[in-house]
C-alpha cells in the first residue's frame, strides 16, 4: 500500500491509481478493471487525518501503433514544436527535436561553454582571440562609446586604444585625423572530417552561409552581432574568422561561430521561402546523431541514427529509433504513461512541477526517475532602498507621504535576512531540490565566489542587529523605532508592504511568519502579473513604489551584477537617471565600490587579467550589502523510467536533450 502525502490533490490521486495498477501488470497497458485502495494523510479543520480512498480505474488504451526499429526511444513532449527552422523559432520544443539533428556546434553546459564540432572554444588567453589596435579615419564604420555603430566623424565619442570603459573615450573633433582603436578577431576551427547526415562534406562554407541567412532582412533573428560585424570568412576548410567592426569588443565573442547549415540543399531557396519550406522547417538535415524521417502532426516525429555521425566510431548513437511523442501537458496521464511503458522519457515541457512530491514518492519504490536541475533563474526579495520619493536623498516628502526609511541602513537588511528561514523555504517549496543562495551567482558557476558573508537563518543574532539599530520590540511584538536618524520619525513601527505575485503565495506566507517572530510586520500584498510588472513611472517596481518585493531574475553564463549599478536605477530625470526607466536597479541601490567593481568586469573580456577577479569582488560587495536578498534558484524538471542513465539536466543547456546521442537504458546502465 502506497502512503501519499497531503500535497498530492485527490483528482492525481485518482490518476495515480490507474497508474499504479499498470504498472505492477509489466510493460503491457492493462484494459481490465482493477479496484485500488491508497490512504492519504491530510489536514482536515486543522487536524492530521488518514482518507482512505478507493478508486475504479477507466480501462486504459493502448497507445498508437508506431513500428519499432531493433532499440527504439520513446520521448514523450508536452509541447510540439511550431517548426524546426532554427531561424525560425525559439521554442523548448524544437530545441529538444534539433538536438538530435544538431550535436552543438557549441553547448551551454554547467555555466561554460563546451565545443562540439569545434576543436576548442577561442580565448584571449589562448591567442585564437585577438584584440588588435587598428587605424580609422573620418568616414569610417566603428563602433562608439554607446556600443553602436557609426560612421566616424565630429562630435563621436570613441575609445582609443587600449581604452576599456566610458571613464577614457574622447570626443572626434573637426580636423582630426586618423585615430586607433582596438578591433576584435577571433578564430574558429571545425574538426575535420564532419559530414551532413546525408553524407556530404560539412565546410567552413556552409557556416559562411548561415551568416548570410541570419543577415538577411527576411530572417526573423537579431542583427545586433551582425551589425557590428566587419567580416566574417572562411580561412580554408574548416577555419573561419569572425572581425568585428573597430571599436567593437563583444563580451560574448566565443559565440560568434555561426551554426552550420546546408548550403547544397537550402541554397535554392531564398530567405523568406525557408521560414516555411519542408526541407528546412520540417525535415532538416544535420550532423547530428539522429535523422529525421516522417512528422505527423499532432502525434510524433520520428527519426532513425545518423550513420554518417562523426561519433560513430565512440559507438554512438545508442539507438536505433527515436520517437518524439506529442502527449500534452496533464502531468499525471504522462507519468502513468512512464509506468506503461509508452514513454521512456517525459521533457519538461510536459508541465510535473505540480506532481514532483509524487514523483519522489514513485522513485523511492523504484517506479520512476525525477529529474530536478537548477534553472539559472534565481528567486529574490528586493529592498525598496531608494523609493521614487526620495529625491536628492532627501526623505522629507517619503515621510510625508508615509514612507520611512526602512532598509537604509544595512544592518535592517541584514536582519531581515537571518529572519527568513531560505532553507525550510527550499524543503518543502522545492522539496529540496534546489539550493539556498547568498549571491546572484549560483554555487556551481566557475565564477562563484565562495569567502562571501552570509547571513543564514539566526533569530537571535537578527534580533541584536535590529535592536542594535534602534529598533526595540514593542509591546504588540511588532518593532519600534527608538533610535536617532531623522528620515525615520520616532516609534514608526516596522511594518511594510511585502508586494509579488499571486503565484508565490506559498512563499510569502512562510516568509511573512518567520519576519513576524523577529518582530517585523511584513504584509503580503498579492497582485496581479500585468500589475506588478507593468511599465511606466508610476508603476511598482520600475516606478520603485515598493517596500520589499518578491520576484526573479536570470542569472546566466555572464554574472548580472549590472542589476544593481547606480547607472541602472531607473528614473525619468535622464540626467540623475541615464538610462531613465529602462533601468534595472529597483531596489535604488548605490555603492561606489560594487559600481567600480561591476564595472571593471563587464568592460572586461573572459580570459583577460581583472575579469574573474572583479566578478569575484563584485559578489563580495553585493552579500555584505543586500540590496536584495537572494532565495533560492527555480527548478527544472523531467522525468525518465528508472533505468536510465546518461541523462543528465544541466542548468544552463537549451534543452534536456543536449547528449541524446549517449542516451541508454537496461542492463548497460545497471551499475
Amino acid at each position: 500500500m502506497l502512503r501519499l502525502s497531503k500535497h498530492i490533490p485527490v483528482a492525481g490521486l485518482l490518476a495515480l491509481l490507474a497508474v499504479l495498477a499498470i504498472a505492477c501488470a509489466g510493460p503491457e497497458p492493462v484494459l481490465e478493471t482493477i479496484v485500488e485502495t491508497v490512504i492519504v494523510t491530510q489536514k482536515v479543520e486543522g487536524e492530521t487525518v488518514e482518507l482512505v480512498i478507493t478508486a475504479t480505474p477507466e480501462p486504459t488504451q493502448p497507445p498508437e501503433t508506431i513500428e519499432e526499429g531493433p532499440r527504439t526511444l520513446f520521448v514523450c513532449m508536452g509541447q510540439e514544436p511550431d517548426t524546426l527552422y532554427p531561424y525560425g523559432g525559439t521554442s523548448t520544443a524544437m530545441q529538444a527535436v534539433l538536438s538530435a539533428v544538431y550535436d552543438g556546434p557549441i553547448d551551454r553546459h554547467s555555466f561554460d561553454y563546451k565545443p562540439v564540432i569545434l576543436e576548442k572554444i577561442p580565448s584571449l588567453a589562448d591567442g585564437d582571440a585577438i584584440i588588435q589596435p587598428v587605424g580609422v579615419a573620418l568616414g569610417d564604420l566603428i563602433v562608439d562609446d554607446g556600443g553602436s555603430p557609426v560612421v566616424l566623424g565630429a562630435g563621436v565619442i570613441y575609445r582609443p586604444s587600449g581604452c576599456n570603459s566610458p571613464d577614457c573615450a574622447v570626443e572626434y573633433l573637426q580636423g582630426d585625423g586618423p585615430v586607433t582603436v582596438d578591433q576584435m578577431v577571433v578564430t574558429f576551427r571545425l574538426l575535420p572530417g564532419l559530414q551532413w547526415s546525408d553524407g556530404n562534406p560539412l565546410t567552413a562554407s556552409d557556416s559562411l552561409y548561415s551568416f548570410g541567412l541570419a543577415a538577411d532582412p527576411d530572417t526573423p533573428v537579431g542583427k545586433h552581432t551582425i551589425e557590428r560585424t566587419e567580416s566574417y570568412e572562411a580561412l580554408d576548410d574548416i577555419t573561419v574568422a569572425w572581425t568585428g567592426l573597430p571599436g567593437y569588443l563583444d563580451p560574448d565573442y566565443r559565440l560568434n561561430f555561426w551554426t552550420p547549415y546546408p548550403e547544397h540543399l537550402w541554397g535554392q531557396l531564398d530567405a523568406a521561402d525557408l521560414l516555411e519550406a519542408e526541407i528546412s522547417s520540417r525535415m532538416p538535415v544535420g550532423w547530428g546523431a539522429y535523422v529525421i524521417e516522417e512528422w505527423v502532426p499532432g502525434n510524433n516525429i520520428r527519426m532513425r541514427k545518423n550513420e554518417n555521425y562523426f561519433r560513430a566510431n565512440e559507438g554512438l548513437p545508442l539507438f536505433d529509433t527515436v520517437v518524439f511523442r506529442m502527449v500534452g501537458e496533464n502531468p499525471n496521464a504522462n507519468i502513468a504513461k512512464i509506468l506503461s511503458g509508452e514513454c521512456d522519457i517525459v521533457d519538461r515541457t510536459s508541465q510535473l512541477a505540480g506532481q514532483s512530491e509524487l514523483l519522489l514518492e514513485l522513485q523511492t519504490i523504484g517506479q520512476v526517475d525525477p529529474e530536478f536541475v537548477t534553472e539559472p533563474i534565481f528567486e529574490h526579495v528586493d529592498f525598496g532602498i531608494l523609493p521614487s520619493c526620495s529625491q536628492d536623498g532627501s526623505w522629507s516628502q517619503c515621510l510625508r507621504e508615509g514612507r520611512p526609511n526602512f532598509f537604509g541602513d544595512v544592518r535592517v537588511r541584514q536582519a531581515i535576512a537571518m529572519c527568513i528561514d531560505r532553507q525550510a523555504i527550499v524543503d518543502t517549496v522545492l522539496f529540496g531540490q534546489s539550493v539556498v543562495l547568498d549571491t546572484y551567482v549560483p554555487p556551481d558557476h566557475p565564477l562563484f565566489n565562495p569567502d562571501v558573508v552570509r547571513f543564514p537563518y539566526d533569530p537571535q543574532a537578527a534580533a541584536a542587529l535590529l535592536d542594535e539599530a534602534g529598533w526595540l520590540m514593542g509591546e504588540d511584538g511588532v518593532r519600534l523605532y527608538t533610535g536617532e536618524d531623522t528620515t525615520i520619525l520616532p516609534n514608526t513601527r516596522l511594518s511594510f508592504r511585502y508586494s509579488t505575485t499571486s503565484s508565490r503565495q506559498q512563499v510569502a506566507q512562510q516568509i511573512s511568519l518567520t519576519l513576524a517572530q523577529c518582530g517585523i510586520d511584513a504584509r503580503p500584498d498579492y497582485l496581479p502579473v500585468g500589475e506588478f510588472f507593468a511599465a511606466g513611472p508610476d508603476a511598482l517596481l520600475i516606478g520603485r513604489n515598493f517596500d520589499l518585493a518578491q520576484y526573479n531574475w536570470p542569472t546566466g553564463i555572464e554574472p548580472p551584477c549590472s542589476l544593481w549599478t547606480s547607472d541602472h536605477i531607473p528614473g525619468e530625470d535622464l540626467e540623475q537617471y541615464p538610462l531613465g526607466l529602462n533601468g534595472l536597479n529597483y531596489p535604488g541601490y548605490s555603492n561606489t565600490d560594487f559600481d567600480v567593481a561591476c564595472s571593471a568586469a563587464t568592460q572586461s573580456l573572459f580570459g583577460q587579467e581583472g575579469y574573474r577577479q572583479n566578478h569575484l569582488l563584485a559578489q563580495e560587495i553585493f552579500a555584505a550589502e543586500l540590496p536584495v536578498i537572494p532565495l533560492y534558484l527555480t527548478v527544472k524538471l523531467a522525468a525518465t523510467r528508472p533505468d536510465m542513465c546518461n541523462f543528465i539536466m544541466d542548468p544552463t543547456a537549451l534543452s534536456e536533450m543536449w547528449n541524446i546521442e549517449a542516451f541508454d537504458y537496461g542492463e548497460a546502465c545497471v551499475e
